[in-house]
């Protein structure tokens, strides 16, 4: 299959990436990560992005927030809201994210220090970026990520609390300063299935009711399927098919999408037929 087709960005267009290339340096030379990546997210809309484990899904999500580490090289451009990411220096990265893109782990654990109460750890988010950090404000994000009227979650160490409170927490913190993306990369591969149906869900409340645009990784077509309104598909460092879920999930165009969707169980999604699991 050749190049995917885009349309051209425009007004309603969050996030525009255009012939994204990451390079790991191995010896004396380079091994190719991602090759010619581009991708438009609209404005308050979830992107799914499909692949088998390996095919370069986490490497574009911290390509997208400038976390790679130093051995990665990094080239052509990411736009946010019309601002070159690529071209800032690491000092006023560091202000982008957080505030305007957050990242949420696959494991909360990563992301949560293991010291520190949940409450706190949110409130650390809102005051690197001189946002107020009131318990009220905490509870309020802690709300939003669906632990309403549970004050124990905001004293609690990490350790204390189930995997999908964690993940919960998690995510209150990328939403602590109301950022325009958030990217979340398989926030749902270490829970059970009634955890990341209910996450899911989340999302797509939190993207209805603030906005937001959601960046969302996963192996699993049947949370895509549920969340997303534009899927994307990845084999080995490239964008190999773009569409709507409904035409992705049942009427694959790349014989690579066919092969994974071909041997996995089926579920019924969102009424309108059924949809493999993953």
């Amino acid at each position: 299959m050749g190049q995917v087709a885009l349309t051209a960005a425009g007004p309603s267009t969050l996030l525009d990436v255009a012939d994204l290339d990451v390079y790991l340096s191995a010896g004396r030379g380079t091994v190719p990560i991602l090759a010619g990546i581009s991708l438009q997210i609209p404005r308050g809309s979830i992107t799914g992005v499909f692949g088998e484990s390996g095919c370069g899904k986490t490497t574009l999500a911290q390509a997208l927030l400038g976390v790679l580490p130093a051995k990665y090289h990094v080239r052509g451009s990411v736009r946010l809201d019309g601002r070159e990411l690529l071209a800032l220096p690491e000092r006023e990265l560091e202000s982008v994210r957080g505030a305007l893109v957050s990242l949420i782990l696959q494991d909360p654990l990563l992301s949560l220090n293991p010291v520190l109460r949940a409450g706190d750890q949110i409130a650390e988010v809102l005051r690197a970026h001189e946002r107020p950090a009131a318990t009220r404000d905490v509870d309020s994000l802690l709300e939003m990520a669906g632990l309403a009227g549970r004050p124990a979650i905001r004293r609690a160490y990490p350790h204390q609390l189930s995997g999908g409170e964690r993940q919960r927490v998690a995510i209150a913190q990328a939403l602590a300063c109301h950022p325009a993306l958030i990217v979340a990369d398989e926030p749902f591969s270490a829970l059970d299935t009634t955890l990341a149906a209910d996450l899911t869900a989340l999302f797509v409340g939190l993207r209805d009711r603030s906005g937001a645009s959601f960046l969302l990784i996963s192996h699993s077509p049947g949370v895509l399927a549920r969340a997303a309104d534009q899927v994307l598909v990845m084999e080995r460092g490239r964008i190999v098919e773009i569409g709507e879920p409904r035409q992705v999930f049942h009427r694959p165009a790349h014989p690579y999408t066919a092969g994974l969707l071909r041997d996995l169980p089926r579920l019924p999604a969102r009424g309108d037929g059924s949809i493999h699991a993953g």
